[in-house]
């Protein structure tokens, strides 16, 4: 008698706590609380719970992510049942522990799995990628003579999307959807669906492709039941394999008004670079009365920001604000930041910071829109204040500034947040990568940049095509030409940004009918030359005195490659010709410009006029400038270096005296040498280098040697009115360059290259001082100067002295 009472009281409590544990459905910290506060109660009243208790606390415990607890709790059953064990492996698939809940599957015996409990395991590798274990566990399920039920087939097409590329897999599987009688329930066949699918978009450009779509819309076709999976699927299909009028076809037949089927068309028409088909598609979705939602809208803004369509955009964002009175947060977000990128992507960066600025929630994304929306608009300091305030930076970020920095001028800021980003343990990507390299060619930093190139091999990135075309722009503004084109030579795969690089570099290096060759040699590679092609074949023509072929690519750009000729095409045009002292040709040029001509074309002018001495069409352009830019030193020193050259110095001192008066002050010229990772910084008539004393000595040495040779100092290359040629041939001989060269043979090992960069144009006197040098000290000397780069050897330079 007692024995029974007992064994009901156990029963009694035994139900009571079931009952309680019903009330722990949910994942929430509630009910994870709850749980334990009853597996407490049944500790200290000494009940001993039996296994579908222990199984509902185990699988509590473990959908509240206390996963721990619940391993420890299934680790004290002695003989756990085929439901603890199913709940294990489930929860080790939902947290990504695909060893451990291989474990837990290896050490369950063969009579204890059922059907449940496989499907637990191929869902586990399905969620997890691995396909191809999948697959081998419905094989063994079916070996062993388990049934598969929906679920099962469900799980097994969704891995086989992972690793499927062949037409007979997915007929296959289509057979044993027969075979196991599931050819009617809809999960299995909107599964089926998409495994065709899948394999065709990665089939693009095969002839299955047609095939396995077709066998797709047959199954399709063939549903009893079709639910909003089963449209989404099919038409997403259409999409990937590039079928738009197919899956507009489906669109226009589909009754049912599913959002996300028509969020799915419009999305495609946006991948595909469809927008105005998109625009008419959402368009038509408003008439249908089918409801919006925020990936509707942002893929239609995506639409707008990319086709140009920026009014349609404004009146979506006033369409969401009247319409969308309580956003949901993840509503406000999506959008939010698809209109920032609108509005910064179509030049009204200040609208989109004011978007940014009211938006509740932000996320990385939002950080980075409106910093790229700074970075394109070109306002650097507006961009580096604002990185600053970014709580959370990520890859991307980092990226952006690091990029932003080097397109700016500022090298060594950008190596010196590279530098940063690496030690806050961000592993740089290409593109990082890329941004860095470009710094070291706007610093000349030949050695950093071969150890960025270094450590790009060993991290595996060698074969980007960002980081490639950086590495050909690297070399060549630093001066290794031949290194230039051993990059582009090595490249896997080349782009128009490959060889534009390319091109620009054997033009800046004087080796203009090279660069033609290239060009041509791109031309029957079918690579459509852009503007940029056309700006790099100008310049090398310009640099080589090539007139003729110049005329012939100018007047081609439009007529037989459809590039319409920009403000910097014609500035090249007319810097062309004033080199070659073309003046009325260059004049004639100008007045046919369908614009009004800019400060650039007008500077061209005047630098020509200051080499060949025309001072009345020097004069025009110099008053020209001041009107458009009375601010920019370049215009005055450009005058003032034209009167001086012919001896007008009560003119030069009413432009020096001009420029005091409007407070205007010269750039002042620095050259610059790196020796063992270090740069040295020389001015003019150097003091406060502390081997200063040692190149002057030196250089005098130099000096002397090279007047044996026939050497004498030019010096009407002095841009000061001085009594003495003494003085004037003093004044020459502190030029920055000079000393920066000098100090380069007293420190750089014997033979080694001297590479020097300066930030203004190389004077005459200074270029033929170098062609003398080289001849003495038997040498290659490089000097990139503002313009381009000398390569002095033997007493010749690489430019034919046409500069």
């Amino acid at each position: 008698m007692k024995t029974r009472t007992a064994a009901m009281e156990v029963r009694t409590m035994a139900n009571r706590y079931a009952t309680q544990l019903q009330f722990c459905r949910t994942r929430s910290p509630i009910s994870h609380s709850l749980a334990q506060n009853i597996h407490a109660h049944m500790i200290a009243s000494g009940f001993r719970p039996r296994g579908h208790i222990l199984n509902r606390l185990i699988d509590i415990y473990c959908k509240c992510s206390n996963l721990t607890y619940g391993r420890k709790l299934f680790d004290e059953i002695p003989e756990p049942d085929v439901v603890a064990r199913t709940t294990m492996i489930s929860a080790y698939s939902a947290a990504g522990n695909l060893k451990m809940a291989r474990e837990i599957f290896s050490g369950t015996p063969l009579s204890m799995r059922d059907t449940v409990f496989y499907n637990a395991m191929i869902t586990c590798c399905s969620h997890n990628n691995d396909g191809f274990a999948a697959i081998q566990i419905f094989r063994d399920m079916k070996r062993v003579g388990v049934r598969p039920d929906d679920f099962t087939l469900s799980s097994v097409l969704c891995a086989l999307g992972l690793i499927v590329d062949e037409e007979k897999q997915c007929q296959q599987m289509h057979c044993a959807v027969v075979k196991f009688g599931l050819g009617l329930i809809t999960s299995v066949l909107n599964s089926l669906v998409s495994v065709y699918v899948k394999c065709a978009s990665s089939s693009l450009g095969l002839s299955s492709s047609g095939s396995l779509m077709a066998s797709a819309r047959k199954v399709f076709d063939e549903m009893v039941e079709k639910d909003e999976l089963s449209w989404t699927t099919i038409i997403t299909g259409y999409v990937k394999s590039n079928d738009l009028v197919a899956a507009n076809e489906f669109l226009d037949g589909m009754t049912e008004k599913l959002g996300i089927v028509w969020n799915a068309i419009i999305s495609g028409y946006v991948h595909h670079g469809c927008f105005q088909e998109a625009v008419q598609t959402f368009r038509k979705m408003l008439s249908k009365g089918v409801p919006q939602d925020e990936f509707t809208y942002t893929s239609f803004i995506s639409a707008c920001t990319n086709g140009g369509f920026f009014q349609l955009g404004r009146q979506l964002h006033c369409y969401i604000l009247r319409t969308e009175v309580e956003p949901t947060p993840d509503f406000s977000l999506s959008v939010n930041n698809a209109l920032v990128t609108l509005y910064y992507k179509c030049g009204k960066i200040d609208t989109a910071r004011e978007i940014f600025n009211k938006m509740s929630i932000r996320d990385v994304v939002s950080w980075n829109a409106i910093l790229s929306g700074y970075v394109e608009t070109k306002r650097t300091e507006d961009a580096k204040s604002f990185f600053s305030e970014i709580p959370e930076r990520n890859l991307l970020t980092w990226t952006i500034m690091i990029s932003c920095l080097a397109q700016n001028g500022c090298g060594e800021e950008a190596l010196k947040l590279f530098n940063q980003m690496r030690s806050e343990g961000f592993e740089p990507c290409d593109y990082a990568f890329a941004g860095a390299i470009i710094s070291c060619a706007v610093l000349g930093a030949l050695m950093h940049g071969r150890q960025l190139h270094a450590q790009l091999i060993r991290l595996g990135h060698d074969t980007s095509l960002s980081a490639g075309n950086a590495l050909i722009t690297m070399y060549a503004r630093c001066g290794v030409v031949e290194a230039a084109k051993l990059a582009f030579l090595t490249m896997p795969y080349i782009d128009s940004v490959s060889w534009n690089a390319l091109i620009a570099a054997l033009a800046q290096h004087g080796r203009g009918l090279q660069a033609l060759e290239l060009f041509e040699q791109m031309l029957k590679e079918d690579i459509q030359p852009d503007r940029i092609t056309f700006l790099t074949i100008l310049s090398a023509c310009s640099h080589a005195g090539l007139v003729r072929e110049g005329r012939h690519y100018f007047d081609s750009m439009f007529s037989s490659y459809g590039v319409s000729p920009g403000e910097d095409h014609y500035t090249r045009m007319i810097d062309m010709l004033c080199r070659a002292g073309n003046f009325s040709e260059a004049r004639s040029l100008i007045d046919s410009i369908p614009f009004e001509p800019g400060a650039p074309i007008w500077e061209a002018l005047l630098a020509g006029c200051r080499t060949h001495g025309n001072m009345d069409l020097g004069i025009e352009a110099a008053e020209r400038l001041f009107e458009l830019r009375p601010q920019h030193d370049g215009t005055y020193i450009l005058l003032s270096n034209m009167y001086a050259h012919v001896g007008q110095w009560d003119n030069v001192a009413k432009v020096r005296k001009l420029m005091r008066e409007r407070g205007i002050k010269k750039e002042p010229g620095c050259s610059w040498i790196e020796v063992e990772n270090n740069v040295h910084v020389f001015l003019v008539d150097d003091t406060k280098h502390p081997r200063v004393q040692a190149v002057y000595k030196y250089l005098e040495k130099l000096g002397l040697e090279m007047r044996k040779l026939g050497y004498v100092p030019d010096t009407k290359f002095v841009l000061h009115d001085m009594e003495s040629e003494e003085h004037k041939e003093y004044a020459l001989s502190t030029h920055s360059e000079k000393l920066a060269v000098v100090f380069g043979f007293l420190n750089l090992p014997q033979g080694a290259t001297i590479r020097v960069f300066k930030n203004l144009r190389i004077c005459g006197d200074c270029h033929n001082f170098f062609k003398f040098m080289s001849r003495v000290v038997e040498r290659e000397i490089v000097v990139r100067d503002g313009k381009r780069f000398h390569h002095f050897r033997h007493g010749e330079c690489s430019c034919g002295n046409y500069w």
